[in-house]
């Protein structure tokens, strides 16, 4: 008979414990909340009073819903008062011998019949129900920060578990309103697994120096649609949190990608925990504050650069794909005097076409004036030669993602433009400086890679080599203002920061699917309810093509030779099989 659930127990009032309490308060059900004393039970009522505060203020909770939800709260630092719940779950730091020391107390105390849970997020869920005589009842029930607003809950069930009681949990998570993913007990579960080794990835990148911290987030947060970059997210999870969860992750699977990066416990020990400390990547007004002050890493304003922008006036674009089309309509809707070539007249003609469909479309939707649309057209000259663009203050190469073609191209750029005249690649995954070699100017090569559709998306990935002058990078950054993208910088090596923090993730997410620890449908839901991303990796996979992706992933393993980044034997499989994704009918999921 399944269990009623009417009276529950959360032990630890943090921000998750007190966040769990409000979940259970807010659907009617009675909760005793319990801390270690009387001041840490103070703290937590104040949390839970802070969080129902907000909601009456944002008319999410009224106040007469706000005055019954504290009504069915008991505060207690007595764990004797918790006797007769039939729910108790555990949300203290993430301590195993304290986790298993509050278990094997609670076994004296609640009836026989109760659930014990744990919201653990890293631990072996197994290891504290062995400290208890009645493992079988133990679940892993791990919450998501902010639990009153994030849906998502991984129900853990260990090789023990009784199934009446995880399907008792699961269908209390379906009573409050959330989304139950049941999982094997492995560290980290679903999210974790795959959100901490990205984290960790950028904490390795800015701790390499190959991008600020600024980049890195605004790259995430304009490249892939995320609510929050990688560094904010470390501050606001709390890099002690984080070091404990990755250590946790590291020794049971010992994954490389796992093993903290060494700045995280530097500053850990140095008392720079994030926002709870007022200090973490970021600075912060105050402590818990969420607020950014400037601070020694702040970046200054390009003109305290001291250095002097080459004046682009006309620029040139090599290309007739989605891309090329993208990149020309930016340019000449921001006023610049656009050349752009294509190999044939039809080609020309039908990118001429394009940029004119994509303007009409625009002022249909009120985004673009009729007279904005037809200055734009009057700055567009299309050509079959290389040669008109000698004059070009820059020229933007948009063509095949093949090296050889490339090459040859800039070989061909180099002996026509002027000296003096900045020479951009788009690639996004191949060696800018390869492209800079075969020609005589290294110093004004540079990668300029835009995002698909790049009428819409805002960043750019500026990317210099080891040969790329101070002052031509200084330049397009200036250019991407003056277009209205966000630039972000960064050195010359595979994947930029986008594609080598997105990757390795989606490959995770290949790897625990075949090794059949969760459905792509339950991994999907677990990153996006939980991680709030705008698409699961199986959706994003199927979407980007898996035959891209495979390559993508082969360029990150043959330049790192990481093993970790070596591409799951799935993926390949599926690709050799003509799987591609939507583009074919049938990826990871089939589409009609």
């Amino acid at each position: 008979m399944a269990r009623d659930f009417s009276k529950v127990g959360v032990i630890g009032l943090g921000t998750m414990g007190a966040g769990i309490v409000e979940v259970f308060a807010r659907n009617g059900i009675d909760v005793v909340a319990v801390e270690v004393d009387a001041a840490a039970v103070e703290h937590g009522r104040g949390v839970l009073q802070h969080s129902t505060d907000r909601a009456v203020s944002r008319g999410k909770l009224t106040a007469e819903d706000q005055a019954a939800l504290h009504s069915r709260v008991t505060f207690t630092s007595d764990m004797g008062d918790l006797a007769d719940c039939q729910l108790v779950v555990e949300a203290v730091p993430e301590h195993l011998d304290l986790k298993k020391d509050i278990f094997a107390k609670l076994d004296s105390i609640v009836g026989p019949d109760a659930v014990l849970a744990t919201n653990t997020s890293s631990l072996p869920v197994t290891e504290i129900a062995v400290a208890t005589s009645n493992p079988k009842r133990v679940v892993g029930m791990h919450f998501f920060n902010p639990a009153p607003v994030l849906q998502f809950v991984e129900v853990v069930r260990t090789v023990v578990t009784e199934d009446e009681v995880f399907e008792d949990v699961k269908a209390l998570a379906q009573r409050l309103g959330k989304q139950p993913v049941v999982v094997g007990d492995k560290a980290g579960f679903i999210a974790n697994a795959l959100l901490f080794g990205y984290l960790n990835h950028a904490v390795a990148m800015f701790e390499s120096k190959y991008a600020s911290r600024e980049d890195i987030d605004a790259a995430m947060k304009l490249g892939c649609g995320y609510p929050m970059g990688p560094l904010a997210l470390m501050d606001l999870i709390g890099l002690d949190t984080a070091y404990e969860i990755l250590d946790t992750m590291y020794k049971q699977g010992r994954d490389r990608l796992h093993a903290p990066s060494p700045i995280i416990k530097q500053m850990v020990s140095a008392g720079l925990k994030g926002r709870k400390s007022g200090r973490g990547f970021y600075t912060y007004a105050e402590e818990g504050s969420s607020t950014v002050v400037a601070d020694h890493l702040t970046p200054k304003p390009a003109a305290e650069s001291g250095l002097a922008l080459r004046p682009v006036r006309r620029i040139g674009v090599v290309g007739s794909g989605t891309m090329a089309t993208g990149i020309i309509e930016v340019f000449a809707k921001a006023g610049y005097d656009v050349v752009f070539v294509a190999r044939a007249e039809a080609k020309v003609a039908a990118v001429q076409a394009a940029i004119e469909k994509s303007l009409e479309k625009a002022v249909q939707r009120g985004k673009l004036t009729e007279e904005a649309r037809a200055e734009a057209l009057t700055h567009l000259t299309g050509t079959t030669s290389l040669d008109d663009l000698r004059d070009a203050d820059l020229v933007v190469e948009a063509v095949v993602e093949d090296l050889a073609v490339k090459r040859a191209l800039f070989e061909n750029l180099d002996e026509i433009c002027r000296p003096g005249a900045i020479l951009a690649t788009t690639t996004s995954s191949l060696p800018v400086v390869e492209c800079a070699a075969v020609t005589k100017r290294p110093q004004d090569v540079v990668g300029m890679h835009f995002f698909n559709p790049a009428q819409v998306m805002r960043l750019v990935e500026v990317v210099h080599t080891v040969s790329t002058a101070d002052d031509v990078v200084a330049t397009v950054q200036d250019l991407c203002a003056q277009v209205g993208k966000q630039a972000v910088t960064c050195g010359d090596r595979s994947g930029f920061i986008v594609n080598a923090l997105l990757f390795p993730y989606l490959n995770d997410a290949v790897k625990m699917l075949q090794a059949n620890y969760a459905s792509a449908d339950d991994i999907d839901t677990a990153m996006k309810t939980g991680c709030g991303l705008p698409m699961g990796p199986f959706e994003l996979l199927d979407v980007v093509g898996l035959d891209v992706s495979l390559a993508i992933q082969r360029e990150l393993y043959l330049e790192f030779r990481e093993p970790g980044f070596a591409p799951a034997p799935l993926l390949e499989h599926l690709v050799t099989a003509g799987y591609l994704g939507r583009k074919t009918g049938r990826g990871f999921r089939t589409y009609a």
